[in-house]
């Protein structure tokens, strides 16, 4: 059996869409650098920041909701505050209810490749009976800006 291929780092310019996400003092472990959990919570906020601003997700009151159902990050370079981590996102699948999201963390330096990448699954449900649900209308058009 071959072994699978080395994750790689990876070009802005295979991402769709970009946001900047100010890194906090607690976000520094005590090897100096930001803790590998925080980098899930920085996923996680970019595709839900971005959702709500283009009117594809309303947390308060929306009839269906992403649920994370699958994560998976590689490291490549480390982070460290208080420098700006800009995100790279893109949408690699759309089920008819889930969405699997690709995202790469980078230095706010454009010349240096990613230095994490990752995904989430997120599986969108009815928010009173969490049974899966038709991915809504305006969120397809959301996603399909970020292929």
């Amino acid at each position: 059996m071959q072994p699978s291929p080395r994750p790689q780092a990876e070009p802005r310019s295979a991402y769709k869409v970009f946001r900047t996400i100010s890194t906090r003092w607690s976000d520094n472990d005590i090897y100096g650098h930001v803790n590998n959990v925080v980098y899930y919570n920085w996923f996680d906020t970019a595709i839900n920041g971005l959702l709500i601003e283009r009117g594809a997700l309303d947390i308060h009151a929306g009839g269906v909701i992403g649920l994370v159902v699958e994560t998976q990050c590689n490291y490549f370079a480390p982070l460290a505050f208080p420098e700006p981590v800009v995100v790279g996102i893109r949408v690699a699948h759309t089920g008819s209810s889930s969405v699997r999201y690709e995202l790469a963390l980078f230095k706010d330096d454009p010349a240096q490749p990613s230095a994490a990448r990752g995904h989430f699954v997120h599986v969108y449900v009815d928010r009173a009976t969490r049974s899966p649900a038709a991915l809504p209308s305006q969120l397809l058009r959301v996603l399909e800006t970020l292929k």
